[in-house]
């Protein structure tokens, strides 16, 4: 059973997710707070999940909840927002971000992202996808894949970029370089026309070169 920590600014969201969790046997939830407060309590409660609904006013108070803490964090996260350029970025991955759905995720979408999360898995909403990509990548994405091949290595350290993995990390786990990890992540992005880590992994699922 996940043990899950609400986080949100909005006290109707709060009871609105607490029903939601409240309804499957398979969490416990132990706490809900505000956005500030679940990160207060982390270290008390020692929840699996914590689940933010995080709205702009919200977005910094994580931000300086994830640098006091420091990284990693023991829990996994679960963001529901409308901002998802921001929580795809690398950095927030490897702080522990391990879902991001939209702020109207149905409960079922919630369950499936606690569920992932737990078990090590990065989610990524369908319109988080659409909302990355770019109108020139869209049309790169109705390519055959063939038209953006990686190498065999370069698609390792793509799903790598993709579990939030630093560089220093991905040169670490193959047993190379730092330089090396950045040649191949350079190629990357200029095989897949990517101008950065979100867009790269972004394409790269459209393409069907790399599984969240």
């Amino acid at each position: 059973m996940a043990r899950v920590v609400i986080g949100a600014s909005s006290a109707f969201v709060r009871s609105t997710l607490v029903s939601v969790l409240n309804e499957n046997p398979a969490f416990q939830l132990i706490g809900s707070f505000s956005v500030e407060q679940a990160f207060a309590q982390l270290e008390d409660l020692q929840p699996d999940v914590v689940l933010l609904d995080l709205d702009p006013p919200a977005d910094d108070v994580m931000s300086i909840g994830l640098e006091s803490l420091g990284e990693p964090l023991s829990a996994t996260l679960v963001i529901l927002t409308d901002d998802f350029e921001k929580f795809l970025a690398s950095d927030a991955l490897r702080s522990g971000v391990r879902a991001i759905l939209p702020r109207d995720a149905k409960p079922e979408e919630i369950y499936a992202a606690i569920q992932a999360s737990v078990a090590g898995l990065v989610v990524i909403h369908p319109d988080a996808l659409d909302s990355l990509l770019p109108a020139d990548a869209e049309k790169q994405s109705e390519l055959d894949p063939s038209d953006h091949i990686l190498t065999p290595r370069e698609i390792e350290v793509l799903r790598m970029i993709a579990e939030g993995l630093g560089n220093k990390e991905i040169a670490s786990k193959l047993g190379i370089s730092d330089h090396t990890v950045k040649f191949h992540i350079s190629s990357t992005f200029a095989k897949l026309g990517a101008s950065n880590r979100a867009e790269a992994v972004t394409l790269g699922i459209r393409l069907g070169l790399i599984m969240l």
